[in-house]
């Protein structure tokens, strides 16, 4: 039986608006180097250039996150929304800039107030649910362990307490004694996400959640997600490369191309007057049930390496609307109303002739 999605109304999203940042970024980088391997330094010295490999993998990400709120982050594989997921997560440390948490600076030395709060407040979910689940631990354990360790509950309340939490996301809790392995996809995922419960948190980065679970289990788990949300008044970064699946349960919308942010609205915004052009080929991709229709223009060309990005704007080698000025110069993310920004060159006035 087909499931129908819940979406969040207007009223609770303007409401969600008007409040403070939870989580606030700016200018995230995050690069991954290796190093120049024995044979390439042997060649060095003979005067080859061999030089560190360096992947920019986050790029410059300005991000305010409020409290209750649903923001979408959707890109192509590879765009850098799971790498940026996990500095939002405290996972990965950023190469560059600053987390802030309720307004104050992450300290990342480890013992400070600050990062205690960020690192049990905001918890995760993975897109692979039997990867990101101990085989050898019972789903009581999974579940249990954190909560007792954090202080959350005493150790005699973890039958009750993990019991409770399986209840809430749709499972019998006299499966706790069993391994990951006894359950399907969509139940593992609810594991997963009752072990992100199990610490309250306030906010939880959702990796490709539902990406691998069959269509009509998709829609069980996102309605999961927003009765979670009703209940324990919680903000999501939901992450996703299917528009479609982002625009049932986002309040916002955050698109990302090649480590950069290229368009930031509300979700009807998004899907009423996209600005970015790379927005509206993501769009222009969906599926539709229109059998007549043939204005359909996949994007063209393949997604840059992020070891040596394009210059200017990353995204003119596939734009349709590229000019010169696209390919020396980078485009600043700015407003252009309504609470949209984007980051396109074809939002400034024309240049005389």
């Amino acid at each position: 039986m087909n499931e129908t999605l819940e979406s969040p109304s207007a009223s609770d999203a303007t409401a969600k608006n008007d409040k403070a940042p939870l989580l606030t970024l700016r200018g995230i980088h995050k690069r991954y180097v290796q190093g120049v391997d024995l044979a390439g330094r042997i060649a060095n010295l003979v005067g080859a250039n061999n030089r560190p490999a360096v992947v920019h993998a986050v790029d410059g990400v300005d991000l305010e996150i409020r409290a209750g709120e649903v923001i979408g982050v959707v890109g192509e594989s590879g765009c850098g929304k799971s790498t940026l997921g996990r500095v939002v997560a405290g996972i990965h440390a950023p190469s560059e800039g600053e987390v802030l948490w309720e307004g104050l600076r992450v300290a990342h030395a480890a013992g400070s107030p600050q990062q205690r709060s960020w690192q049990l407040g905001v918890q995760m979910i993975f897109q692979n649910p039997m990867a990101a689940l101990n085989p050898r631990m019972r789903v009581l354990d999974i579940i249990g362990e954190a909560p007792v360790v954090h202080g959350v509950i005493a150790a005699r309340d973890k039958v009750r307490y993990v019991g409770d939490l399986m209840l809430q996301v749709g499972l019998d809790p006299s499966y706790a004694q069993r391994y990951p392995h006894q359950f399907s996809g969509g139940q593992r995922q609810r594991i997963g996400i009752a072990r992100a419960l199990a610490v309250k948190p306030r906010m939880i980065v959702c990796d490709e959640a539902v990406a691998a679970l069959d269509v009509s289990i998709q829609a069980q788990v996102l309605n999961l997600f927003a009765q979670l949300r009703r209940e324990h008044d919680l903000t999501y970064l939901f992450i996703s490369h299917n528009l479609g699946v982002v625009g049932h349960i986002s309040d916002r919308v955050v698109i990302m191309y090649l480590g950069r942010i290229v368009e930031s609205a509300p979700t009807e915004t998004i899907f009423s007057r996209p600005n970015h052009p790379y927005t509206q080929a993501l769009l222009a991709e969906l599926p539709t049930l229109d059998a007549k229709r043939r204005d359909y223009q996949p994007i063209q060309g393949e997604l840059p390496s992020p070891l040596s990005p394009p210059s200017g704007c990353t995204f003119h080698p596939r734009c349709p609307h590229a000019m010169a000025r696209c390919k020396v110069e980078a485009p600043m993310l700015k407003s252009v109303g309504g609470g949209q920004s984007s980051a396109c060159h074809l939002n400034d006035a024309a240049p005389a002739a």
